[in-house]
């Protein structure tokens, strides 16, 4: 029998990531297109169409071997029809039919996720959590998001907004506003942005010395990944911003992990590259935090599939539809 493949698409509000996927979760093919979000965002699905002929086509392979499109798409899905509600950064009006306009123009059968769950769904497929079916996703990158999967499923919650680990409070009083319009949110602290915005109000305190300081003094600024570089020299303003965002985020987990007492708990997004000198700091506070039976049956993880979980985890939506 032929090899079937799945397409797997993470949309992005500056790039597509697109890749052709094997029926076991393995990238067979994969390539990225920028996001056209002119014309009030009505190029984005046919250029995701186009790119996909174009690239059988250079590959000598027929549409036949493909048996449907899984995307991961940033902000709320209505999932009983495909419809995005509201994305602010792709030019679509609200409400926006992306499922039906995809099947139209790829002829494929269409399934839409939520990116942060897609990425949840490979890093459960074929990633870190490969073999459970009770996992959190956490990525932390610019922002921080989360999918949350039970028994194998992603809880989606009544609205669609399970997951939005984020925006957990994690600063009840006098904490930092979130582009969501709380204060105090996870988001404000354990993301790129957060951990950046933590640097700068050490380094403004007269008198910031060390590698740090010499890092803002040299280039005007800091990134996260600064903070993380000079944290593993014992770098002491480094060290202290990396204990209070393993802090909270050890924190937010423990209680995540006490009501759901899932397998595995993963790390993704670009500051989870940091690697073993946050993941450690993490699970200290997350010990410290966790109820006894969760911290011996819970485990934390860094995630392995890096930008391609998105793709399959969608392709994993799919594979799933196609098995009921």
């Amino acid at each position: 029998m032929t090899e079937k493949w799945i397409v797997g698409v993470d949309l992005g509000g500056t790039t597509i990531k697109l890749a052709f996927i094997n029926m076991n979760g393995e990238i067979l093919h994969k390539w990225e297109i920028p996001t056209d979000n002119s014309n009030e965002g009505q190029n984005i699905t046919r250029n995701i169409a186009n790119t996909i002929n174009q690239k059988l086509e250079q590959l000598k392979e027929q549409k036949s071997k493909l048996v449907g499109l899984g995307m991961g798409a940033p902000g709320p899905v209505d999932y009983n029809t495909g419809i995005i509600r509201n994305v602010v950064n792709l030019g679509w009006k609200d409400n926006f039919p992306l499922q039906e306009s995809l099947q139209t123009l790829t002829e494929l059968p269409v399934a839409i996720e939520n990116d942060a769950n897609c990425a949840a769904l490979g890093e459960m497929w074929n990633g870190a959590g490969k073999g459970t079916s009770d996992l959190v996703c956490v990525t932390l990158g610019t922002g921080v998001g989360g999918g949350v999967i039970a028994n194998g499923n992603i809880v989606r919650g009544i609205s669609g907004a399970a997951g939005e680990i984020g925006h957990i409070t994690s600063i009840p009083v006098g904490g930092a506003p979130c582009n969501c319009g709380k204060t105090g949110c996870l988001e404000t602290i354990a993301s790129a942005t957060g951990i950046v915005r933590l640097a700068e109000i050490e380094l403004s305190n007269a008198g910031a010395k060390g590698q740090l300081a010499k890092i803002h003094q040299d280039n005007g600024k800091v990134t996260a990944k600064d903070v993380f570089d000079c944290a593993r020299v014992q770098d002491e303003l480094a060290t202290k911003i990396l204990d209070e965002v393993a802090l909270h985020l050890g924190f937010a987990l423990a209680n995540i992990a006490n009501t759901l007492n899932p397998e595995l708990i993963v790390l993704g997004g670009g500051v989870s590259r940091a690697g073993d000198i946050l993941l450690n700091k993490v699970k200290e506070n997350f010990s410290q935090y966790a109820f006894t039976s969760v911290r011996e049956s819970t485990n934390l993880a860094l995630a392995t599939l890096g930008n391609d979980a998105g793709a399959i985890g969608a392709a994993w939506l799919i594979k799933n539809k196609l098995a009921k």
